[in-house]
C-alpha cells in the first residue's frame, strides 16, 4: 500500500491526510482557511504510543524499565509513530484509514490503526492501539497545531477543567492536582467528563475539540499557534496512569474537531 497524501472533502471542508508523514493531518481547510499551522513537523500529529514527555526516557513495562530515546533531553517525548511512515489501508471521498506498526525503539511490536471521517461540518479520528502478541502499557492522543489568527483577531480558548496537573521544574506533573491557573499554558488539565475546548476566531469560525477521554494538554505559549491536545493520560503517563494493550484489549480513543461559521 503507499504512504502518499490523502485528500479528504466533504461540502466545502477539505482535509489532507500524510502517511509518510508520520501519519499526520497535514491540512484541515474550511472554504480558504487553513486551520492547521503548516511546515513538516506542524499539522496535526498522531501522539502514540505515549504522550508528552516520558521522565528521563524510562518506563515501567512489567518488571522490566525501559529506555527510550532522550529527543527532548533529559525526556523522552511524544512517542514514535510521529517520526515513521504510515501504510493506506483505505480511503474515499470522505473517509479514510492508515496503519503503523511499532517498531524499535519501542520494546514491542503492535499495530496502530487511525481512521478518518469528514463530513461538511466535523471531522473525527479514532486511534487504536492492537497487540497480538506481549501486553504493554501505552498512551494515544493527537497534538493539532492550530493557527493563533486567520487573518483578523486571535483565537480565544475556553474550557472548564475539573484540575490542572501541577507542572514541576522539569516540565512533567507533580502529583499534585490544583486550581486551574490562567493562560500561558503548556499545562494538562483533567476533564473527567470528557474532554470540551471551543476555540473561537471572533467573527471568523467556531471550532469544539472534542473527546470521551478526560485528560488535555493546552499549549499557547508560540506566536503563530495553539494546541488542544486530548489523550488517554496525562504527560509520563507509562509511568503514573498506565493503560495496558492485550491481545484481547486495545487501546482506543477518539477526537472530534466540529466547527461553525460566525
Amino acid at each position: 500500500m503507499s504512504n502518499e497524501d490523502i485528500t479528504l472533502t466533504a461540502g466545502d471542508a477539505e482535509v489532507t491526510v500524510t502517511p509518510g508523514n508520520g501519519g499526520r493531518i497535514g491540512s484541515l481547510r474550511i472554504g480558504d482557511v487553513e486551520l492547521l499551522r503548516q511546515g513538516q513537523k506542524f499539522g496535526c500529529f498522531p501522539m502514540v504510543p505515549w504522550c508528552g514527555r516520558i521522565r528521563d526516557g524510562r518506563f515501567l513495562d512489567g518488571a522490566t524499565v525501559q529506555q527510550m530515546p532522550l529527543n527532548a533531553p533529559p525526556h523522552a517525548i511524544h512517542g514514535t509513530a510521529r517520526d515513521g511512515a504510515w501504510r493506506t489501508a483505505r480511503t474515499g471521498t470522505s473517509e479514510a484509514v492508515i496503519t503503523y506498526d511499532l517498531l524499535a525503539p519501542w520494546p514491542h511490536p503492535g499495530r496502530v490503526t487511525q481512521l478518518f471521517t469528514l463530513t461538511e461540518d466535523a471531522f473525527t479520528v479514532t486511534m487504536s492501539v492492537e497487540t497480538y502478541e506481549d501486553s504493554f502499557p501505552a498512551q494515544i492522543g493527537w497534538h493539532p497545531w492550530f493557527n493563533r489568527n486567520l487573518g483578523q483577531e486571535d483565537v480565544q480558548v475556553d474550557f472548564t477543567p475539573a484540575w490542572q496537573e501541577e507542572r514541576g521544574e522539569d516540565h512533567l506533573p507533580t502529583g499534585h492536582r490544583i486550581e486551574p491557573k490562567p493562560s500561558p499554558w503548556d499545562d494538562c488539565f483533567g476533564m473527567p467528563d470528557g474532554v470540551g475546548v471551543t476555540l473561537t476566531w471572533p467573527g471568523q469560525l467556531e471550532l469544539k475539540v472534542a473527546s470521551r477521554e478526560e485528560w488535555v494538554v493546552v499549549y499557547d505559549e508560540q506566536e503563530a499557534a495553539v494546541c488542544v491536545e486530548p489523550q488517554t493520560g496525562p504527560p509520563n503517563g507509562l509511568n503514573t496512569h498506565p493503560r495496558l494493550v492485550t491481545p484481547i484489549d486495545p487501546l482506543e480513543a477518539t477526537m472530534t474537531w466540529s466547527w461553525r461559521r460566525l
